[in-house]
Formats: structure tokens, C-alpha cells, sequence
């Protein structure tokens, strides 16, 4: 059964999801909650799983990775045993950020990050053409990226 968070849960999850280092004490100052029970709000949230962990986000075009590229991959063949090579292999991949096993047109989708095109090319000839049951691919390269998360509260 899903956890259904009240209101306060939900004003918590919005404060940690716009800062994650807050502590105890300024996720409650800023809603409305004394040091403890936020921090027993916290502890109650991760142990129902909705706090899943926590995470930092870098800024890839600081870092030179300014080309991201979505890829939808159909396999050759279709085992249990071809699936997890393949999945084996692209988690290997470093610049493959995403990897998606989906149901339609094709059996995965990647995102994939490069420094530019031709390094973006340089791993898809290398890396991923070279994958275990490899079959066809379709490149989409962002343009621009309008909405990169949010809250489900």
C-alpha cells in the first residue's frame, strides 16, 4: 500500500526537494515545526521509503558536457539472457546517464551526455554500436530542456 503523506509531509518533501542539505532544524523553521518533529517527519518519511536518498545535482555544462542525446535502442534479439547483457554492458557506459527498459517501438531508451558531437558520435560508434544485440537505433539530440523535474506534492 502507498504511503500517503498529509500536508505537512508534503510541505517538508517541497523544502528538502528545494534544498536536500537542510538540516533538521531549517527544514522545521521554514515549516512551521520544531527541530524534533521535523527531524522525526524526516526519519518517518525515509523509513516509509519516500525519502529514497539524497542526491546533488551538477551542472554538465560546467563539467563540458554540453551535448545530451536521447537514444532509442531495439535489440536484435530478445532473450532473458541477451536483456541482461545488454544491460550489463551500456551500465557500464559512463557518458550513459539513463538507461530505460520500455515497452513500444523500442526496448530501451538511453541518455546519453558528450562533449560535443563528434565525441557524442565517438561513443556511439564505439560504445554503444558495439553493445551485446545491438539492432537498430534512433538518435534525438536536445535541443533545449524546458522542465528538468518536479515535485509530484
Amino acid at each position: 500500500m502507498a504511503y500517503v503523506p498529509d500536508d505537512t509531509d508534503r510541505a517538508v518533501l517541497r523544502v528538502l526537494l528545494s534544498d536536500g542539505s537542510l538540516n533538521a532544524r531549517e527544514v522545521g523553521a521554514r515549516v512551521g515545526l520544531s527541530q524534533p518533529a521535523a527531524w522525526r517527519r524526516i526519519q518517518k518519511l525515509r523509513e516509509a521509503g519516500v525519502i529514497a536518498g539524497r542526491r546533488i545535482v551538477l551542472d554538465r555544462d560546467k563539467l563540458g558536457f554540453s551535448v545530451v542525446v536521447f537514444l532509442g535502442i531495439r535489440l536484435a534479439v530478445k532473450g532473458r539472457l541477451d536483456l541482461e547483457a545488454f544491460e550489463r554492458a551500456v551500465k557500464a557506459i559512463p557518458e550513459v546517464q539513463l538507461v530505460q527498459h520500455v515497452l513500444g517501438v523500442y526496448d530501451y531508451r538511453l541518455k546519453v551526455v558528450a562533449r560535443d558531437l563528434s565525441d557524442f558520435e565517438r561513443i556511439l560508434r564505439r560504445r554503444i554500436m558495439t553493445l551485446p544485440g545491438m539492432g537498430a537505433v534512433e538518435s534525438n539530440v536536445m535541443l533545449s530542456e524546458e522542465k528538468a523535474s518536479a515535485p509530484l506534492l
